[in-house]
């Protein structure tokens, strides 16, 4: 399988060109700081 068969069938967000993945990664970064932090606890326990 290739990437582009993933992507065609809807597994995954598609395939990144790597000429834009410092664009890509410099917008989750920013989305990642703006998010506000609540102090909830303990979190999500997995078993």
């Amino acid at each position: 399988m290739s990437a582009y068969h993933s992507t065609s069938e809807l597994w995954d967000d598609g395939v990144l060109d790597p000429a834009h993945t410092r664009d890509a990664l410099g917008i989750a970064l920013a989305v990642a700081l703006d998010t506000p932090f609540d102090d909830r606890g303990h979190g999500v326990f997995r078993m």
